[in-house]
Order: C-alpha cells, then sequence, then structure tokens
C-alpha cells in the first residue's frame, strides 16, 4: 500500500471512529460566557456611569439583564451571519446531476439545511432579545424599574424619545422577516440573500451609540460599522465552522480554508477600523487613565490573543485537519471561548461614559455633520477639499483591487481581457470615490444644491460606469468551475446572472419604476427627506439606494454582464425613450417647487456664507434636470449603437448564406416561379411554410432539387 494510500484509509479510520455531537451545548457557553463578562463588567461601572449621567439606579434586572441580554444578542446575530455565509458558500448544495451550471435549482444539502436552519433560528431568538431590549433600554436611561417600562404605553415612549429602543425595534422587524424566511426557503439561491438580511441586522445598532455623536461622527460611525461586519463574519464564522466539524460534515478542508482566508481579512478590518475609532473619540492619554481606556485596552489585548491564535490555526492546526480533525476543534472552541469574552468586554463601551471630546467646543455644523465647511464650495475649490468617506471612499478601494486582481488572474491563466471593461470599471469606483470623499460629499449634507449633484452621480454616472465594467464576467473567466457538485466563485457568478428574483427585478416595469419610486419618494414626500438630511444614517441609506438602484437599473438597459433575461436592443431602447420624460419632470417638479425642503436643517448648520435656501433648491433642480441628460444620451447613444451593430450583423450573415447558395427562402421562391412558368400553380402551403425562417437552432427545410428558372441571387448582386 503507497503513503498516500495509508494516510487516506488512517483519516476514514478515525473519522469512522468519531461520533456527531451536537453543537447546542456549545453556543450556550458561547452566550454565557459573553453574557456574563458583559454583565460583570458593566455592573462593576454602573455606579459611576449613572452618577455622571444623574440617572437613578434603575435596579438589578436593568443593571444585570441589559449588558447580559445585549451580548447574547450580538452573539446570536453573528452565529446567523456565519450560519447563512456557510449555508451559501462554505458547504456545497445538492446541484442537480452534479451540473454546476444548474447551481440555481440546487436545493441545500443535509449540512446545509442544518447550517440555514441555525441561522433562522438564531435570527428568530435576536428578534425576541431585540423586542426585551426596547423596555430594558428604556429603564436603563431613565432609571425607572424594569417592570414599569413593561406597560405598553411606555414602549412609545421608548421607541420614540431613545434611539437605542427605535434602533432595537427595527433589528426585531428585520429578525423576524429574515428568520421566517429563512424557515421557508431551502434552496441555494436563497442562502446569499438570508447572508445579507442578517448582516442588515447588526446595521441599526451600529448607527448609534458613542460613535455616532460629537464631532467626526461620520468616521466614528462609518469605523464601527466595519468593525461589527467584521466581527460578526469572524465570530459567526468560527461558530458555524466549529458546527460543521462537530457533526462531521463534508468538505470540512474547503470550509475551513475559505473560512481562513475571511477571517484574515475580517482581522485587518477590525484592527484598523477600532483603531480609527478609538482614534476619533480617545485621545492616547486616556488609553491608561480613564475606564473607558481601560476597557479598549482589554479589548485590544483580546483582540491580540485572537489574532495569535488565528496564526496557530494556519501554521499548525489547519495543515493537519485530515489526520488530526479533533486538534482544530480543540483550538477553535478555545478561540470562540476567548471571542465571546471579547465581546462581551467591547458590548461594555455602549454602557461607559466615553473620556471629554477632543474639542469641548464643537460648533453646531460640527455636531450635526461630523466636521465644519469653511468656504462656499464652487466648481473649482470643491476638488481642493478632501475628506475621505470610511465608508464609500473604502468601497471604493476594495472593489477597485479586487477587479484588478481578477484582471490579474484571467491573464495568469493566459486569457485575454477587454481593456474598455477595465477602463469603465476604473471611471466608475473613481467617480465614486471622487464624489463621496473630495468637496463634492463633504458638501453635500450642507446645502440641496450640492446633495443633488451628490444623488445624479451615485445613481447615473457611477453605476452606469460600473455595469459596463462586467465584474461578474471578469469573475467567471478568472475563476475555474468547481469539481462536480462543488461550486466556486465562478459557478456563484453565473448563478447570480440567472437569479429568479432578479429575473422579476430587471423586467422593464419594474426595474423602471424602481429606479423611479427612489427619486419621487425622497423629494415628493418632503418629511422623508428631511429625516434622511438630518441623520448620519439617512445619508448611508440614501447613497446606498442611490448606487444599488442605479446599478440594477443599468445592468438590464447597457450592461455587459449577462442579465436573466436580455431583452433586443431594439426593445431596451424603446424602453429608455420611454421612460426619460419621468426621469426629466421631476427636476422640473424641484425647480417649480415653493416649499424649502428641509428649511429648519439648513437653517441649524449656520454656514459662513450666505445662502438663498429656495433659489439653491431651484439650482438643484435644474442640475437633477440637467444631469440626468448626460447619462440618459450616452445610454441612448450606446443602444443605438449596439441596434445598428446587431442589424448589419443580422444583414452580413443573411448576405453569407445567400452568397454560399444556403438561403432556402431563394431556393423556395424560384421553385416557385419554375411551377408558375410551367402553368401550374404554387403549393397552397407555400405562403405558410417555405418563406418561415428557422427558429434560432432549428435545422432548415431543405431545398428544391432542381435548379431555379430565375436564380434571385444574381439579381441581389446587382
Amino acid at each position: 500500500m503507497s503513503a498516500p494510500e495509508v494516510r487516506e484509509a488512517t483519516t476514514r479510520a478515525s473519522i469512522s471512529t468519531r461520533k456527531v455531537r451536537p453543537t447546542w451545548p456549545l453556543y450556550l457557553l458561547f452566550f454565557l460566557v459573553a453574557g456574563l463578562v458583559g454583565a460583570t463588567i458593566s455592573f462593576e461601572l454602573l455606579t459611576d456611569s449613572l452618577v455622571a449621567l444623574g440617572i437613578p439606579n434603575p435596579g438589578p434586572v436593568t443593571t444585570w439583564g441589559l449588558p447580559f441580554f445585549r451580548a447574547v444578542g450580538w452573539m446570536l446575530a453573528a452565529l446567523a451571519i456565519g450560519s447563512f455565509m456557510f449555508a451559501a458558500f462554505y458547504i456545497s448544495p445538492k446541484v442537480p446531476d452534479n451540473d454546476n451550471t444548474r447551481l440555481v435549482e440546487a436545493p441545500l444539502s443535509v449540512d446545509g439545511d442544518i447550517a440555514a436552519r441555525t441561522g433562522a433560528v438564531s435570527t428568530l431568538c435576536l428578534g425576541l432579545i431585540a423586542v426585551l431590549m426596547i423596555p430594558l433600554t428604556l429603564s436603563d436611561v431613565s432609571g425607572t424599574p424594569f417592570r414599569k417600562t413593561l406597560a405598553i404605553d411606555m414602549w412609545g415612549v421608548a421607541i420614540s424619545q431613545v434611539s437605542t429602543a427605535l434602533a432595537w425595534s427595527v433589528v426585531a422587524g428585520i429578525a423576524l422577516v429574515v428568520g421566517v424566511a429563512g424557515l421557508i426557503f431551502r434552496k441555494w439561491i436563497a442562502q446569499p440573500l438570508l447572508f445579507v438580511g442578517a448582516i442588515l441586522t447588526i446595521v441599526p445598532l451600529g448607527m448609534e451609540g458613542h460613535a455616532a455623536a460629537g464631532g467626526a461622527h461620520d468616521y466614528g460611525t462609518n469605523s464601527y460599522l466595519w468593525h461589527l461586519l467584521a466581527m460578526a463574519v469572524w465570530v459567526g464564522g468560527l461558530m458555524a465552522l466549529i458546527a460543521h466539524g462537530r457533526r462531521l460534515g463534508p468538505d470540512m478542508e474547503i470550509g475551513l480554508r475559505r473560512y481562513s482566508n475571511v477571517a484574515f481579512f475580517a482581522l485587518v478590518t477590525m484592527t484598523i477600523s477600532g483603531l480609527i475609532n478609538a482614534a476619533v473619540r480617545v485621545e492616547w492619554s486616556d488609553w491608561f487613565s480613564t475606564t473607558y481606556g481601560y476597557i479598549l485596552v482589554a479589548k485590544t489585548v483580546g483582540l491580540v490573543l485572537l489574532g495569535f491564535l488565528g496564526f496557530v490555526h494556519r501554521m499548525i492546526t489547519i495543515p493537519q485537519i485530515t489526520t488530526k480533525p479533533g486538534l482544530f476543534l480543540r483550538f477553535a472552541v478555545v478561540e470562540a471561548v476567548l471571542m465571546a469574552a471579547v465581546t462581551g468586554v467591547a458590548i461594555t463601551m455602549g454602557r461607559t461614559p466615553p473620556p471629554p471630546p477632543r474639542d469641548p467646543n464643537l460648533s453646531q455644523m460640527a455636531i450635526q455633520m461630523g466636521y465644519d465647511l469653511h468656504e462656499k464650495p464652487t466648481l473649482a475649490n470643491v476638488f481642493t477639499m478632501w475628506r475621505f468617506d470610511v465608508m464609500f471612499g473604502t468601497i471604493a478601494i476594495l472593489i477597485t483591487a479586487g477587479y484588478l486582481y481578477g484582471v490579474w488572474r484571467v491573464y495568469r491563466k493566459g486569457g485575454t481581457w477587454n481593456h474598455r471593461y477595465t477602463a469603465m470599471w476604473l471611471l466608475g469606483t473613481l467617480s465614486l470615490f471622487v464624489t463621496t470623499s473630495s468637496g463634492l460629499g463633504m458638501n453635500m449634507p450642507a446645502t440641496y444644491s450640492m446633495h443633488m449633484i451628490v444623488h445624479m452621480t451615485l445613481s447615473m454616472v457611477v453605476p452606469l460606469f460600473l455595469a459596463l465594467g462586467a465584474p461578474l464576467t471578469l469573475i467567471m473567466r478568472a475563476y475555474d468551475t468547481g469539481a462536480p457538485g462543488q461550486p466556486t466563485a465562478h459557478d456563484w457568478a453565473l448563478a447570480i446572472t440567472r437569479a429568479p428574483l432578479l429575473k422579476v427585478l430587471t423586467h422593464p416595469l419594474l426595474n423602471t419604476l424602481q429606479f423611479l419610486v427612489v427619486f419621487y419618494v425622497l423629494y415628493l414626500f418632503i418629511p422623508l427627506y428631511e429625516l434622511a438630511i438630518s441623520e448620519h444614517a439617512g445619508h448611508l441609506a440614501m447613497n446606498w439606494a442611490f448606487l444599488i438602484s442605479g446599478y440594477l437599473y443599468f445592468w438590464e438597459l447597457v450592461g455587459t454582464d449577462p442579465a436573466p433575461v436580455k431583452r433586443p436592443t431594439a426593445i431596451r431602447l424603446a424602453w429608455l425613450v420611454g421612460s426619460m420624460p419621468f426621469h426629466l419632470f421631476a427636476g422640473i417638479y424641484l425647480m417649480q417647487l415653493t416649499t424649502i425642503m428641509g428649511e429648519e436643517f439648513y437653517q441649524s448648520l449656520g454656514l459662513p456664507w450666505e445662502l438663498n435656501l429656495l433659489e439653491d433648491q431651484r439650482v438643484g433642480g435644474g442640475i437633477g434636470w440637467a444631469s440626468g441628460s448626460f447619462p440618459m444620451g450616452l445610454v441612448f447613444l450606446l443602444l443605438f449603437i449596439g441596434w445598428r451593430r446587431e442589424d448589419r450583423e443580422t444583414e452580413t450573415a443573411y448576405e453569407k448564406r445567400v452568397e454560399s447558395g444556403e438561403d432556402h427562402d431563394f431556393e423556395a421562391y424560384n421553385e416557385m416561379l419554375a411551377r408558375i412558368s410551367a402553368g401550374g400553380q404554387p403549393r397552397a402551403e407555400f405562403e405558410e411554410t417555405e418563406f418561415r425562417r428557422p427558429a434560432e437552432g432549428e435545422d432548415p427545410p431543405e431545398g428544391p432539387s432542381e435548379g431555379p428558372v430565375l436564380d434571385l441571387r444574381s439579381r441581389r448582386k446587382r
């Protein structure tokens, strides 16, 4: 027996002697560690916090319960994210006939189904905790005993007056939808969407707290969101990996390798975002002289230890996963326990008063926007002002690097890539970076006209260039299809182009409606606009909506990637022409509007230059009307050129068939002329069958055996 055969036999024997073990006791351990650590630290620090805030002690139920359930809620959110991530990308589904091109039809495997069900149940449990956190939060901030805040009328007070309670109510709503959907949908194609939905459950909590207040809160909030996402993917992915190993699931090596790469990037993201967040809110001297600083130090030490354990995994346990799977699982459990403890430490920061702000004399503008503006924006100086956008500036850098890496992989495989696609993608990412990080993005919250410039760029310019960059095609070219029944990035990208949901969303009517609804709803419902511009969360939501809506619209209209249904260019051209008036009408409406949108907010900023709000709004409406014409004109030109190209290709192919004598329509016509010349009648079925063009993929009818009396091909040449 050869050495590889011996190793394989040893591995099989080792696996056969192991038993499938449930993971729920470990889940409870992780939850208890996180909750008890958070509750203990919070209880020890609560007296100082209450004194500093001037709030009465709400009692032991709130003192212990709020940090305990907050930590457990975070762990449940992480478990849901990790479980859906595993079901979507780490565990192979039951692909029909092991044909990876049919991934969109694939139901989940047994292990994938267990992971998805774990994610759904975890999300529903998170929703229940979110509901419980509403009265607990009101009790905490008001000093009211918990039993009194359980009254129904108190819930309305909590949600309307306490931002944290409102955030938890939104979490409960999202968790309910995602959890129920996770229990219903059992195909692979739903798992990436459920993964995104699980991520959305933690976003509302990232938009409130210390990071969302005070100066530079745009940096604080955006970096905190990156931090939470990385932490959830890291912690949740490890818990899902442990569960997969304990039930002896297949493809453990594949799942571990993919998780290891994700965990490395998550650690880097957590480190960078954590440093940015701490630098914004805490002076370096406060790290070792304040309670808040001590907690930061403890959390940092925990992250360093976790990074060390991750290094041990990559160097020692992962290479031995096939021969010593138990070694990895033991290390992983210890790592997960430490992660839970670090989570418990982290949630106590929300209940600990931070050190005094760096600048105690913040202007109203800095409080509202996070920074000050000192000069009126002009066409020249908006490109000399720069403030890096931690959210969209980072995304622009990441997707640029990812795209160039994909191009490098294509060339490394010996393939070729259209440079025009690369140029379009780089124009899109550059437009995104400049729009959000230059003076355009800085002045967007301050004036209506700058808001409209950024809106039109993010919804019409950036998505148009990105759609022309063919990112899904690049993924399919850069990565090979997986082994039969084991999909890879190539197969995931192909499945996206065939997704049933996208087939519905990219229907011309629905696609146009969703693109217009973002515009009309935001500006016709003035209270919604005022709410959106007055909160940083509103700015983030608007920008994401602009980008996603625009990309869906242009993907089907002119995108170079395959689409679920790629309609003829003539139809798409007619679709564009029919929808263009609706784009222009909104700008005209805004130019004639006499009500000043967001007047109270704009006046509260105290801009250092004179600004006529109504005139600025009319300028913004004109920008919306005029700037929409340019990208739509470009799209019209691209579609018209494509239409003419398709028409020429069809005509050229037809000419070639005629030249080669393969055009059976002419042969049938010549046969008809021969019959008439001989005094006979054309066949009755001639008009129905002889001149029918064969459908795509259909064999053409056989031509006549006799030569024609009149050769129409010669006339065609003349």
